[in-house]
């Protein structure tokens, strides 16, 4: 395993796995579950391996196996189990853990398996919805509290666009769409977080709608035309990072002035930074969403 996070906090351990760090040093000292390293100054620390028995270990746990059970099962017989648990009930966790692996390792290969798994049982909609919003969600808690770098960040958001992107394209393939109601997806500018709005396009176009996608950063006097062209057209943009919650109001009042839209024309948005909106704060032409789901239900 070159170039991969080999070495993890007591910190790490529990913001990836989710078991409390007092809790973890129980399992160490009076079971014997984890030998950790010392630093010079004895601070723990915990290996690759060490993480993937806990992973496995909190999954037996939250199953109900009892602690003093599990610590008396040879190292072996901890992933069979987890396997039997797996196949029995299709365990959730289990796939949160493999692509948490997939992450840390680099792992190309673990994260295809994973997903060709998922697919086999679920939709797309269903895995992006079910498996990667829920995983995405957790990456960003684990970015904030420095327990992954942005390299993983990017590798595993990367993995994901590239499903996106399959998807989408085979939709397009086989997919007649319909131009009475036109939706032009792009993102402010400054703002390069796209995943979301990636996976808003796969959606519209699964409903048969026609989707033009402009994408990153993109000013509003490049969007004038597009209202020329189409007599019925709604905008889509994801506000994550840009513009800030501060610069919200006049980015919605220069979009009005410059774009002019028709009375029955919309701007949806969604993202982080319009969370604290209320509707008195919107133009009329302005709506917002807490989620893709909530969004897909008004389209």
């Amino acid at each position: 395993m070159n170039n991969v996070k080999k070495s993890f906090s007591i910190r790490d351990m529990e913001n990836l796995s989710g078991i409390k760090a007092h809790t973890i040093r129980i399992w160490e000292k009076r079971y014997k579950l984890f030998t950790p390293e010392r630093t010079d100054t004895n601070i723990r620390t915990y290996n690759i391996v060490s993480l993937q028995k806990l992973l496995n270990v909190t999954l037996l746990y939250n199953h109900g196996y009892k602690i003093s059970k599990i610590a008396k099962l040879e190292e072996s017989q901890i992933p069979d189990l987890v396997k039997e648990i797996t196949v029995r009930d299709r365990e959730n966790d289990h796939v949160m853990n493999h692509l948490k692996m997939a992450m840390l390792n680099f792992d190309q290969t673990l994260f295809l398996k994973t997903y060709d798994s998922l697919l086999s049982e679920k939709s797309f909609s269903d895995t992006f919805n079910e498996v990667f919003i829920p995983f995405l969600n957790e990456l960003g808690l684990l970015w904030q509290t420095d327990t992954i770098s942005p390299a993983h960040e990017h590798f595993i958001s990367n993995l994901i666009k590239l499903k996106i992107y399959s998807n989408t394209e085979a939709l397009q393939m086989e997919k007649v769409s319909r131009d009475d109601h036109v939706y032009a997806l792009y993102l402010p500018e400054n703002e390069i977080h796209e995943l979301g709005l990636l996976y808003v396009n796969y959606e519209i176009i699964n409903k048969g709608y026609k989707s033009i996608y402009l994408g990153q950063s993109m000013p509003l006097e490049s969007l004038m035309d597009l209202v020329k062209y189409y007599h019925k057209i709604d905008f889509i943009s994801y506000f994550t990072v840009a513009p800030t919650k501060d610069e919200i109001s006049d980015y919605f009042n220069r979009f009005k002035e410059i774009m002019k839209l028709p009375s029955d024309s919309k701007l949806h948005v969604l993202g982080h930074q319009i969370q604290e909106l209320s509707e008195d704060d919107l133009p009329k032409n302005v709506k917002t969403y807490g989620s893709i789901a909530q969004l897909m239900e008004s389209i």
